[in-house]
């Protein structure tokens, strides 16, 4: 089993890659210093700074112009909402 400390170092890694890859990218919306992400359309979550919970919900249901993504998991969904969360700095 792995330790928890490994587990959250590549839930991480999984998050960033997703923020850079998933179709759209977040990061061509977003600003988001972590992901070096510099998108001027969605709001800068590094402003917004919002939790896992209001992430994954936007991911899934889509907000405003953002749309929904249902092409992800929930274990991917939960990677990418942790990640913001963490990166956004709540």
């Amino acid at each position: 089993m792995a330790s928890p400390l490994l587990a959250s170092a590549a839930d991480e890694d999984t998050g960033r890659k997703l923020f850079t890859s998933v179709t759209p990218a977040c990061a061509l919306c977003h600003k988001l210093k972590d992901a070096e992400a510099e998108g001027a359309v969605g709001p800068s979550l590094d402003e917004l700074r919002p939790d896992q919970a209001r992430v994954a919900k936007a991911l899934k249901n889509g907000i405003g112009q953002m749309p929904a993504f249902p092409q992800l998991s929930e274990a991917e969904v939960q990677a990418l909402a942790r990640y913001v969360e963490r990166a956004a700095g709540r």
